[in-house]
């Protein structure tokens, strides 16, 4: 493994435990600022639509520098953020410097991808960024349990200071570990723009938002469910925060493994067993045993779609990356700021705490139809003599050797060499 793939998971351990520790911190800082549950619910909200905003916004202003120094200046943001939401002294302020923080994330998982993908082997690609988001994964192991247990003893507040300690380490290992390696040449805006004509790139842009966002829906209200539907006392949330950790990171594995080998097929599984078990939710919620496992599986289940949809993008895109890769992720936190909002929308209709679990799982079916819908395009295309990239039959089919030769003359095409 590439020394600079662990720095780009060092940052990723940083922004993965300041995007889910609020879960678990929730209820504290709604009591603290006097304000409601769903309203507190705006600081996922907010930090999701930073990222929406963020991603293409400060990855175009990166094509002026080094991708390094650029996820340098990414990392320098994020701890600004979340220094002011440490401070912050009114609810507003606080939100303030979650959107402030936000805004690196989205650039940061973007140009890292792409960083992760050029360390290694075209076959290894998935790996490779599935090895950067292991960072994200294990913070909801480490990261996230541990700051909502110093934030239950201690105080919110004091899990924003070690979340900011946690950047300037991410910070430094960037500086030390990344290759610093020129700027692309010959790529411009106007290149990375063109790949949002291409119709698979925005479809798995929108199974994303969909998919990721039916996880969002249930987890973004998991302490006072747990607390008030299964019986859980507020303690026991750090260690549910565990299983859901846990969950991700072998999803996050599982997901990278067979998105090289056969993408479509991984998407389909995933997918639909997340609706299923997120509609599921809404019965074991009631039952401790029962809540625990189904909180490991959302974990795992949603976070198996992440490394086949940022490949499907990078492959789709391929030429002018970037943005690409950006949006997408900021694509991930759009579904979390509309999961999000639609929760907070049935529990203060009064429908209850398990309601966001039958959000999730219709947004979870309805990136499943997607999922449908753009291997039926592809397979329509392939018939019709078009081609894909052999990256992306790979995914689906398994390497052979016509593909191979495919994805050769598709890569030897002159409009494609000139966006190098």
């Amino acid at each position: 493994m590439p020394l600079a793939l662990l720095a780009l998971a060092m940052g990723a351990f940083g922004i993965g435990t300041t995007e889910f520790v609020i879960m678990g911190l929730l209820p504290d800082v709604a009591a603290d600022f006097g304000v409601s549950i769903p309203t507190a619910g705006f600081l996922v909200t907010g930090y999701a639509l930073g990222v929406v905003v963020g991603a293409p916004l400060l990855t175009v202003l990166g094509t002026k520098v080094t991708r390094k120094r650029m996820l340098m200046v990414l990392m320098g943001l994020f701890v600004l953020g979340n220094a002011l939401s440490a401070v912050a002294p009114s609810f507003g302020l606080m939100v303030a410097g979650r959107i402030v923080a936000s805004l690196a994330h989205g650039a940061f998982f973007g140009i890292g991808s792409v960083v992760a993908a050029e360390l290694v082997a075209p076959e290894k690609k998935a790996g490779a960024i599935a090895m950067m988001f292991t960072g994200l994964t294990v913070a909801n192991v480490v990261g996230v349990p541990g700051g909502t247990l110093i934030g239950h003893a201690i105080g919110w507040r004091t899990t924003f200071v070690i979340v900011a300690a946690l950047g300037v380490v991410g910070l430094l290992g960037i500086a030390r570990l990344v290759p610093d390696t020129p700027k692309p040449e010959g790529v411009r805006v106007r290149h990375e723009l063109a790949a949002f004509k291409n119709a698979q790139v925005l479809l798995a842009m929108a199974m994303t938002v969909l998919g990721f966002g039916g996880v969002f829906a249930a987890i973004t209200y998991i302490a006072p469910m747990m607390t008030e539907v299964a019986g859980y006392a507020e303690s026991s949330v750090t260690w549910l925060l565990v299983l859901f950790g846990l969950g991700m990171v072998v999803g996050n594995l599982v997901g990278g493994r067979y998105a090289d080998r056969r993408l479509m097929p991984m998407l389909f599984i995933s997918l639909g067993a997340l609706a299923v078990v997120l509609a599921l939710f809404t019965v074991t919620a009631h039952d401790k045993v029962l809540a625990a496992i189904s909180i490991a599986l959302v974990g795992a289940l949603g976070f198996a779609t992440v490394p086949p949809l940022q490949k499907r993008v990078l492959d789709h895109a391929h030429g002018a990356p970037t943005l690409a890769s950006a949006v997408n992720i900021g694509a991930f936190n759009l579904g979390n700021a509309l999961a999000a909002w639609l929760g907070g929308l049935v529990i203060a209709a009064g429908l209850g705490y398990t309601a966001p679990n039958w959000v999730g799982a219709a947004l979870a079916a309805a990136a499943l139809l997607l999922a449908f819908v753009s291997a039926g395009l592809e397979r329509r295309d392939r018939v019709a003599g078009r081609g894909v990239t052999g990256d992306v039959v790979a995914g689906q089919t398994g390497t052979r050797p016509a593909d191979a030769q495919l994805a050769k003359a598709e890569a030897d095409r002159p409009t494609a060499s000139a966006l190098h």
